[in-house]
């Protein structure tokens, strides 16, 4: 028996099928290139066995258990660490039962495929995760979890990973990457800079953060182009540790390009606490902005992940904190919203901008007529909620006629499940190729070229985008 039908999102038509079939094989072996994601850099620079099943799992997906919980099932029985010191259940074999019991409820789900072929091809299993083979199935994983074979370096290794990106905040020491660098092993993980929490003036804790970011870097982050050296400052910092690229994840797409003094004015605004909502969302425009500029100094990629409504459950966020499962798309505009950004640096064709999308309607009205004219911009892949067979198809549809192949950057897995990585890619080599069979079917692509496409969409463009 096999979890998975080896034959999984290529059309159904026989002809076309072959077609995808023979593209994806061409390359499903190539290297993963993972340019943004949330995985814990500590994992490769300790190397220690991960805990137990539902640890690896279970507990750090909120693709996982968002749709348990919206079931009814507590997120306290499933593990999840509470901010506000509540009790929550600690046997991680009551975890895995409680998963295993409610896993039909992810039937349909990108997740119930990427879990099926983790359970399959990383852990060899055959058999269907129920309640009746819950106990099978946490024994024979965390058994092979005690081996050295699955450790985080080893599983990096086997997975194929050429390269991997994390996410830290602007005032993480990056001990775990400088860790990882300073030992024998030569898998490549490098950092990314996300200043969010000393960038966004609703972000809890604003004003202190700014004053740790002035001692991080010894700058006077009081005043305003003290905190643009800081800035500055940081970014070297993280190059030094294999960044490539910063990561912004603002409330909305908007942009601004204020006069100096104004900037300053809006500056010491947010750091006495006394910004509208307007003006705080004003002041995270007018960083993207700055950090464009900065981007053209140092080279680093700028990446924008707006359009989430964050933390929507106001007791969800004070029990269990950020990335819990509550962060909901928004509609969001973006001929407006970054025309300022666009104006300021949009010609520049050394720079790189990767805007990512929530709001799937701005696709083909917005954002790839964008992509297709400005040299600095790029469309990330879908993201989130749409990183799946029928959002990456819709992208595709959405944007290839406008944007072409090569406005885009291939894929990222943007993930804190580890082991979801190889399951990922796999889905979206499928689905491109299920997208360039078509094509080809169809007469709008010749073989040759949808053969270079493919391998582009797997490999070189995310390598290339990410100065990787």
């Amino acid at each position: 028996m096999s979890l998975t039908d080896p034959d999984r999102l290529f059309p159904v038509e026989p002809t076309v099928r072959k077609i995808a079939r023979d593209l994806y094989e061409s390359v499903a072996a190539l290297p993963i290139i993972s340019p943004h994601g949330h995985c814990d850099p500590s994992w490769f620079a300790n190397n220690a066995r991960f805990p137990d099943p539902a640890q690896l799992i279970v507990v750090p997906d909120h693709y996982v258990f968002r749709m348990l919980v919206s079931q009814g099932v507590p997120m306290a029985s499933l593990g999840v660490p509470r901010v506000d010191g509540g009790a929550v259940e600690a046997d991680p074999r009551k975890i895995w039962h409680c998963f295993a019991q409610n896993y039909h409820l992810l039937r349909g789900t990108p997740s119930a495929m990427w879990l099926d072929h983790s359970f399959e091809h990383v852990f060899g299993i055959d058999e269907r995760l129920n309640v009746d083979t819950a106990d099978s199935y946490y024994n024979h994983i965390d058994a092979q979890l005690a081996t050295d074979a699955y450790r985080p370096r080893a599983l990096f290794d086997r997975f194929g990973i050429e390269v991997l990106a994390t996410t830290e905040s602007a005032l993480d020491d990056l001990k775990w990457h400088k860790m990882t660098a300073d030992s024998d092993w030569n898998g490549r993980v490098v950092t990314t800079y996300r200043p969010d929490n000393v960038v966004d003036p609703e972000f809890e804790g604003f004003a202190d953060n700014v004053v740790q970011f002035g001692a991080l870097t010894g700058e006077d982050t009081t005043s305003w182009d003290g905190y643009l050296r800081a800035h500055r400052a940081r970014r070297a910092f993280f190059k030094t540790h294999g960044a490539t690229a910063t990561d912004h994840g603002h409330a909305t797409a908007r942009t601004k390009d204020m006069p100096q003094a104004d900037a300053a004015a809006l500056f010491a605004k947010a750091l006495a606490g006394t910004c509208t909502a307007d003006e705080a969302d004003a002041f995270r425009g007018q960083m993207l902005t700055e950090m464009a500029r900065m981007s053209l100094d140092d080279g680093m990629v700028l990446q924008i992940h707006p359009g989430s409504f964050r933390n929507h459950s106001a007791g969800t966020f004070a029990q269990f904190g950020r990335d819990k499962g509550f962060d909901i798309p928004t509609q969001t505009n973006y001929v407006q919203a970054l025309k300022p950004l666009l104006d300021a640096v949009g010609m520049e064709p050394s720079l790189t901008i990767i805007i990512f999308t929530l709001d799937e309607t701005s696709y083909s009205r917005e954002l790839a007529p964008l992509a297709g004219a400005y040299p600095a911009l790029r469309l990330g892949p879908p993201w989130w909620f749409h990183d799946s067979y029928e959002g990456i198809k819709r992208f595709r549809e959405a944007t290839t006629e406008t944007a072409g192949f090569y406005n885009t950057v291939g894929f990222n897995d943007d993930t804190r499940a580890f082991c979801s990585i190889p399951a990922r890619h796999d889905v979206a080599r499928r689905s491109d190729c299920a997208y360039l069979a078509n094509l080809v079917a169809t007469g709008r692509i010749g073989l040759t070229d949808a053969q270079e496409v493919a391998i582009d969409l797997a490999y070189r463009l995310a390598k290339s985008a990410y100065k990787l």
